[in-house]
């Protein structure tokens, strides 16, 4: 019980830190405008619209756990006959704990994807990604409480912590801005490669609460990668490898997915999958370790894709969350027009 109470405390402190890392989804291949700008508009379809949601920690913390959620819309615009603009926008959300620490964000993007060589069954592309956003963080400082206020006999004093009259910033808006790159080679309509980076808030803006004091938002680098490989009619591997570094934290997800297809005509395709991930993280500047395993699975039924992932903690936490993470839930809709024109795209 004491343990649970203290991973309480630190996911709480953890959650206000003043040096706040990024939103995450296990599922990263399903929330690909979160992933990179240069994602956007990169797809076989005219228009996408895309949903996540994410619970974390409910297992320990209950109604205080982390719920994380992003909504997108992007579609792609022909440029010539080979190449394409990428316009999109999205907003996404994260609270947690106790003090309802909320940040939230809205957001545009564009990309431009330039045929490097190849025809429609075999070709290269080149994309580049800008995103523009405004972001809002908030916090209720209510109920907080502070080591000052307690007497250490079990007295407790609200007037006892000083520096509570400089927390009253509860509450702000910020300017964000990302771009990225992107690089994929289609093979056929089912088997292509692709590898990605991205560079998260260049501009580094000021995220603290504490009243006239300074801490910039750390700029976060990714990097991606995948692809999709047919082994035969009915059987194919989807790959993929991310690595993020924001500040002195960073995570890799190496992973595959089976992928089985049910069926596959020219009005309707179907397939499912079923994918094994590893987290490996590392928290201030202590080493890289386990984090947890993902359990992943996805139905694609025409232009509807659906996803879901499970998260087995296997981290230190792992005695008070009994191996309880985080669970996923991903739901994507294509609209794909009378055309596909000249080129196949990932399926992301």
């Amino acid at each position: 019980m004491r343990l649970a109470k203290l991973l309480v405390i630190c996911l709480i402190a953890v959650s206000t830190s003043l040096s706040a890392q990024d939103i995450h989804f296990s599922q990263f291949y399903m929330a690909p405008m979160d992933l990179n700008p240069a994602m956007t508009g990169v797809m076989n379809c005219n228009i996408r619209v895309t949903a996540n949601y994410r619970n974390q920690w409910a297992s320990v913390i209950k109604s205080n756990a982390y719920n994380t959620y992003n909504v997108s819309y992007d579609q792609r615009i022909a440029v010539g006959r080979y190449d394409y603009f990428g316009i999109g926008a999205s907003v996404w959300g994260d609270e947690a704990g106790s003090l309802g620490l909320g940040t939230y964000q809205g957001k545009v993007s564009a990309s431009y994807s330039k045929r490097m060589g190849g025809y429609r069954q075999k070709s290269h592309y080149l994309v580049f990604g800008v995103e523009a956003a405004f972001g809002q963080r908030r916090i209720d400082f209510t109920n907080s409480q502070f080591g000052e206020q307690h007497d250490g006999e079990g007295g407790f004093d609200p007037t006892r912590f000083s520096l509570e009259n400089n927390l009253n910033r509860n509450s702000f808006l910020y300017p964000d801005v990302s771009a990225g790159i992107l690089w994929f080679s289609v093979f056929n309509e089912n088997a292509n490669i692709f590898i990605g980076g991205a560079y998260h808030h260049l501009n580094r803006a000021n995220i603290t609460f504490v009243d006239g004091s300074s801490e910039p938002l750390y700029s976060k680098f990714t990097i991606h990668a995948g692809g999709e490989f047919m082994l035969n009619s009915r059987l194919g591997l989807v790959p993929g490898l991310l690595g993020r570094l924001q500040g002195p934290s960073m995570e890799i997800i190496p992973g595959t997915s089976f992928k089985f297809v049910l069926g596959n005509s020219r009005r309707s395709s179907q397939s499912f999958q079923l994918g094994a991930w590893y987290r490996m993280s590392n928290s201030s500047e202590s080493a890289l370790m386990s984090d947890a395993a993902i359990l992943s699975t996805r139905f694609d039924y025409n232009n509807f894709t659906f996803g879901f992932s499970y998260d087995v903690n296997v981290s230190g936490l792992r005695p008070a969350s009994n191996a309880n993470g985080a669970f996923e839930f991903a739901l994507q809709y294509k609209i794909c027009g009378p055309e596909r024109r000249n080129v196949y795209c990932p399926n992301f």
